[in-house]
């Protein structure tokens, strides 16, 4: 991403830590319901701040938008509640911030989410507790997993560890990194774990989801995070790999930053909004994306990301 904070670079590979082991991502599987065999969800990042800051006039478009779409799901690239995640099981922001906010009938599906580095400054373990799925039932995030939409798998990584500056310049934040540490170890089993199952993967579209950008990545089709405030599409110079952020579900830059001029970049937009992809699989696979304009309820882009794969 031209204008992330904290890029770096996933390869996909693991050479000194081989030996280390960890227990696989855990696979889920969510079925197209549709006849055409069509996956169509919503993602939104950067969002948790209990109705303010444009979060709740974006719920509201996500509403609409994913009635529109007859949406199966919704991804959250991270940084799920502000400024500093959740104090327990128990913290009244998850209510604030998530169930009251989300209400409309259309949004009323399973979301699948990634922490992001705000998420990683409170109980990170309390949004991956079993507890908060009883307390809302649409509610599931784990630190890296995978997604099987048949035609469509998607991976989601836990990529705050991999940030030098939250473990070298913490500054005035404190992250819990309880089951991280020690650090090396846990990046280099996420990074096999994550190559084994890509190559492993028989979809014919692969999809990372992560809250950090990365520069490059092997055998996937679409990176998708969120961390920067906007909602910005690139596309690689080296490879078919189309890069998507969508970080705008509340404060977004709003002239903070400068952006869309770079090589590849073919969306920068520093409002608050989100973005939905449906992916239709008929004989061929077709995946679309759009990108709305919150505050006035436009469509302000939407066209093929990718071309078509037999």
């Amino acid at each position: 991403m031209a204008l992330s904070h904290c890029l770096f670079s996933i390869c996909f590979f693991v050479s000194c830590f081989a030996s280390f082991t960890v227990a696989e991502f855990q696979k889920l599987h969510h079925p197209s319901s549709k006849n055409d065999r069509s996956i169509s969800f919503l993602v939104v990042g950067d969002w948790g701040r209990q109705g303010s800051h444009n979060q709740s006039e974006v719920a509201f478009q996500m509403g609409r938008i994913g009635d529109k779409l007859d949406i199966d799901f919704v991804v959250s690239t991270g940084d799920n509640f502000y400024d500093n995640g959740l104090t327990g099981i128990n913290d009244p922001a998850f209510e604030e911030s998530f169930t009251k906010i989300y209400t409309s009938n259309s949004l009323q599906k399973q979301w699948y989410s990634v922490l992001g580095n705000h998420d990683y400054r409170g109980d990170v373990e309390a949004q991956l507790d079993p507890m908060l799925r009883k307390a809302d039932r649409r509610w599931l995030c784990m630190r890296s997993f995978i997604v099987n939409a048949e035609m469509v798998e998607f991976f989601f990584v836990d990529t705050t560890p991999f940030v030098d500056q939250y473990f070298a310049s913490p500054n005035i934040h404190t992250y819990d990194w309880r089951g991280v540490v020690p650090r090396k170890r846990y990046i280099a089993n996420v990074l096999k774990d994550l190559e084994s199952a890509l190559k492993e993967s028989k979809a014919k579209w692969k999809i990372v989801v992560g809250h950090h950008a990365i520069r490059s990545a092997n055998d996937v089709d679409f990176y998708i995070n969120g961390h920067d405030h906007c909602l910005e599409h690139i596309s690689s110079n080296d490879s078919p790999l189309q890069f998507l952020t969508s970080g705008g579900g509340s404060k977004a830059w709003r002239g903070d930053a400068q952006g869309g001029n770079g090589d590849g970049v073919h969306l920068f937009y520093d409002g608050p909004g989100f973005m939905t992809t449906p992916c239709v699989v008929i004989f061929t696979v077709h995946i679309q994306r759009q990108v709305w304009d919150i505050l006035q309820g436009n469509l302000i882009l939407g066209d093929a990301a990718c071309c078509e794969r037999k």
